[in-house]
């Protein structure tokens, strides 16, 4: 794998530390703001609603760039935003300012997905996914809980600083390791088009529509761990860096897995790790108060959220075929649909009186569902008489 690809995923860690540390924060952001827990944890939200918008709209907007230019870009309009929102003192700003981070990380990302594309061996979609990924998965071992450190020594906002500051190196790292040349020569409507027509593939919504799911009940349970944590289980918020990073390194587990085993038998391990997935949301309900229960769980429940996650975004690449960029980006958004409903899903259950433990049913409800549209696509497929469209609606090659 060529090393400029790593360090994409450098880039990645920086801005996934963003995106997750809020999980960590939410007490924090509602006391200072003077807000509510649900409307903190709506900061995860918009910045998935930011997600879903900006990847497409970014996408076809860098079309006309050379990537490295593009990436640097959407790099230095990360850093600026949470330079604001490391001085606000208005939650209305600080929303804002999340937004518009969402739309530069969502552009950074369907960007770099098809910059490593590009630069990876044939058929190694899922290692070069796995790597990217694998920036995300570290940010949630040493970047979350790092943030969640600092908020409870020094404040929230200087999580935020740190993310401005862990960003520098990542736009060195992008200036000096990815091609200038990189960039698209078409023109911007016709690449567009070109690309949008390979996005009506069947396969690829269904895999889509699965991702959406699956990485909903992953946010809506991860958002509200630190409620969970010292509201049911009864620990101090000092425990929440240590869960947090537990998560973590089961998501790190789970990519990893997910990067051996994606490209060569997917459906076996979406078809098991999607059946254990709502049984573990379900088992981490019920043993909600008991700590030693709950550690073991959210580590186990990292690593098949993270394999069964991106095992679906390669697949989605590979669905994607001849079109790089957008299709990068219809991942994203699609991930991200997930990411902005989970943690409202949860957030209507806490605020209807259900407690801190309903974003988990909610969790368990999301992968039920995933398995049976998934199921119901492979049985459409057969009864077409086609065993080859069935599988891959599940997601094979």
């Amino acid at each position: 794998m060529p090393f400029a690809v790593y360090l994409l995923g450098l880039a990645v860690f920086a801005q996934g530390t963003s995106e997750f540390m809020l999980s960590g924060l939410v007490p924090g952001i509602a006391r200072d703001l003077h807000v509510s827990i649900p409307a903190a944890g709506l900061l995860t939200s918009a910045f998935a609603v930011g997600m879903v918008v900006g990847a497409p709209l970014m996408a076809v907007l860098s079309l006309r760039w050379p990537r490295r230019h593009a990436l640097l870009a959407f790099l230095v309009t990360f850093l600026l935003v949470h330079v604001v929102g490391a001085v606000t003192t208005r939650y209305d700003v600080l929303l804002a300012t999340r937004v518009v981070a969402a739309l530069a990380n969502a552009g950074f990302l369907a960007v770099a997905l098809a910059t490593a594309m590009g630069m990876a061996p044939p058929n190694a979609k899922g290692r070069a996914t796995s790597v990217l990924l694998g920036g995300v998965t570290m940010a949630c071992v040493a970047g979350v809980p790092g943030g969640a450190l600092l908020g409870e020594v020094w404040g929230w906002r200087s999580a935020f600083w740190a993310v401005a500051v862990a960003l520098v190196p990542a736009v060195v790292a992008v200036l000096k390791s990815v091609p200038s040349t990189s960039g698209e020569e078409r023109p911007v409507l016709a690449g567009a088009r070109a690309e949008a027509r390979v996005l009506r593939r069947p396969r690829l919504l269904v895999i889509l529509l699965l991702g959406a799911l699956v990485n909903g009940a992953t946010f809506c349970t991860f958002t509200y761990l630190a409620p969970l944590l010292t509201g049911v289980t009864g620990l101090g918020s000092a425990w929440t860096p240590a869960l947090l990073a537990l998560f973590g390194l089961g998501s790190f587990a789970g990519v990893t897995v997910s990067g051996r085993i994606a490209d060569l038998r997917p459906v076996r391990l979406l078809v098991v790790g999607g059946l254990a997935l709502p049984l573990g949301w379900g088992a981490l309900a019920l043993a909600a108060g008991s700590p030693v229960a709950v550690f073991v769980l959210v580590f186990v429940q990292g690593t098949l959220s993270f394999a069964v996650g991106s095992t679906l975004i390669s697949q989605a690449l590979y669905a994607a075929a001849g079109a790089p960029t957008l299709g990068g980006a219809s991942a994203t958004a699609a991930f991200n649909v997930g990411a902005a409903a989970g943690p409202w899903l949860g957030g209507l259950a806490i605020g209807a009186g259900f407690g801190y433990r309903s974003p988990l049913w909610v969790s368990a409800l999301l992968v039920v569902v995933a398995l049976l549209l998934g199921g119901a696509a492979a049985i459409a497929g057969r009864r077409k008489g086609n065993p080859v469209e069935a599988d891959q609606a599940l997601g094979a090659q």
